[in-house]
């Protein structure tokens, strides 16, 4: 392993940190498949091959290349070859396909893209309808449906010319990632180098505190942020392997883990539960794997996934796209719970504010607001779109749209909502997140969304209203599921409106876009529990 010292702003960009990785330990493996291992010198030849590829596309400085390609070494390599030009990738996520996709692909006002042989048939479906100047498929272009592909191939035959990047600044944009378009319209968050490698600095090399022989697991898709902070950049930087899987297998990961000799992983939270899940078996414990953040896993599950698997669990912390790292627990501190968000870094100050932009009492929930002691630790704003840039801020202070209160005592911060996902109705903050978790319990739900609906009486107040999936076979009425939420929760859990749906409308990758639902709000079937006999027991 090569871990670099980054502490120059100057050396941070991607393209430097690999031309150092590869004159330093170029003969060691970075990017590992079942079919290949390329080297750090492999990967800066491969890149630059590539980029010049790309250059002879009419790709340069500030061009934004689309990325809709599966896990793959390759996806890495274009990334870092873009890069090389000062241009921008963008990667298109694989679950999007029809008008979405066309949608995204408009919105990212992409120059060239690139897709592999297994979304290309989406692309064929929306071609016409493009404004790229090139696309390039990396697969067989003989059969396919693309209609004048340029092969993959001919941009990594070409002879390399001389590329000078030494100009290129750490906060120069180098990406964009498009939020999921739950709480509105997608947004393209604009990604300097430095609010890439500063989590990687301060919150996933320490906490992984990786040592020579350690190989990563990546099994995030690469259009998941995570994936390039945890595994991706993180072997860039420290110089050791990233295994790139093409996707997770509850059925054979740990023979993979075991394939491949993998030392650290990171996974969402249900893959964990997944794999807890799965039947146990006499070498569950005989694994190389020493170390892996699974986020978010119950912390009833921490022990004994760490029990089972013989391994440790790193503690969690908070960040999004705009801010990858908002806190972090670097320390296992026996006052602090595992769930816990955990603490600021040293470069940023934490506010809890509230609607107004005033601090909360201390201990009282509050958003979630960055105040960047230094410049280019947050994104540099969303692409196209200086509106939604211009609310994104009180003054200076980015706020997450996170809701959060600090226990006084350890001085740690707790998750309390999604700000969108939170309503206040009679002085009281509802956490939407809760109230669904309850609404789950009973035995006819299928599916719930709890959102707010704007209070006729008070402006700055919004009432509590679900929409209900019940499951094929069960009947409930509404009164019989406010009288189950009266005796499980807090009175104040119990809706004002009420609608039982048949379906919830879902982004593609699964997350419930409640701002259609809050536009939609009520109508002439909506339960009003004014208008109704129920009665709730406070």
């Amino acid at each position: 392993m090569n871990k670099l010292d980054l502490s120059n702003l100057n050396d941070r960009t991607f393209p430097l940190i690999l031309e150092k990785q590869a004159a330093q330990s170029g003969n060691a493996a970075f990017l590992v498949t079942d079919t290949a291992t390329i080297s750090f010198a492999q990967a800066h030849q491969i890149s630059d091959s590539l980029a010049t590829g790309l250059q002879g596309l009419g790709i340069g400085k500030g061009d934004i290349v689309a990325l809709f390609l599966g896990n793959r070494p390759e996806m890495v390599l274009l990334t870092l070859a873009i890069n090389k030009l000062g241009a921008i990738w963008t990667p298109i996520n694989g679950d999007y396909k029809g008008q979405w996709l066309l949608d995204n692909l408009k919105m990212a006002r992409a120059k060239a893209l690139i897709v592999d042989d297994q979304y290309q048939d989406r692309i064929a479906e929306i071609e016409d309808q493009l404004e790229i100047d090139s696309i390039v498929l990396l697969g067989e272009p003989n059969h396919s449906q693309l209609k004048n592909p340029i092969e993959y191939q001919q941009l990594t035959t070409q002879q390399a010319t001389s590329l000078d990047y030494s100009n290129q600044h750490y906060g120069d944009n180098c990406a964009i990632l498009w939020t999921s378009g739950t709480t509105g319209k997608s947004k393209g968050v604009l990604q300097s180098y430095n609010s890439w490698i500063r989590p990687v600095l301060k919150g996933c090399s320490p906490q992984y505190n990786s040592q020579p022989g350690d190989k990563i697991y990546c099994v995030l898709p690469l259009f998941h942020t995570a994936a390039w902070i945890t595994s991706i950049y993180r072997a860039l930087i420290e110089g050791i392997p990233c295994i790139i899987e093409p996707r997770f297998s509850v059925t054979t990961f740990w023979q993979r883990i075991k394939h491949f000799g993998a030392t650290q992983t990171f996974l969402l939270g249900a893959m964990g539960a997944f794999l807890l899940n799965a039947p146990e078996a006499d070498d569950d414990s005989d694994t190389p794997l020493r170390l892996a953040q699974i986020v978010p896993l119950a912390p009833n599950q921490w022990p004994i996934f760490e029990e089972r698997f013989k391994l440790q669990l790193i503690r969690t912390g908070l960040g999004q796209s705009e801010c990858q790292l908002v806190m972090t627990q670097l320390e296992n501190r026996e006052d602090v719970p595992v769930y816990a968000l955990g603490f600021p870094v040293d470069d940023t100050i934490i506010h809890l504010l509230d609607d107004d932009g005033k601090p909360v009492a201390p201990g009282d929930v509050g958003e979630i607001c960055i105040e960047p002691l230094k410049p280019h630790l947050l994104f540099n704003g969303y692409f196209d779109n200086p509106e939604a840039t211009a609310e994104a801020y009180f003054g200076d202070y980015y706020r997450t749209g996170d809701l959060a209160k600090q226990d006084l005592n350890s001085g740690a911060y707790f998750y309390a909502d999604r700000k969108k996902d939170a309503l206040r109705f009679a002085g009281r903050n509802i956490s939407t997140l809760e109230v669904e978790s309850i609404v789950r319990r009973h035995d006819a739900i299928a599916d719930v969304a709890a959102f707010g609906i704007q209070s006729k009486e008070v402006e700055s107040e919004q009432e509590l209203k679900l929409n209900i999936v019940l499951k094929d076979g069960k009947r409930c009425s509404a009164e019989e599921l406010c009288e189950f939420i009266n005796d499980n929760a807090p009175h104040y859990f119990v809706p004002r409106y009420l609608d039982f749906v048949t379906a919830l409308p879902y982004t593609p990758t699964n997350k419930v876009q409640k701002f259609k639902l809050r536009e939609e709000g009520i109508n002439e079937n909506t339960w009003d529990l004014k208008n109704s006999a129920y009665v709730v027991r406070k």
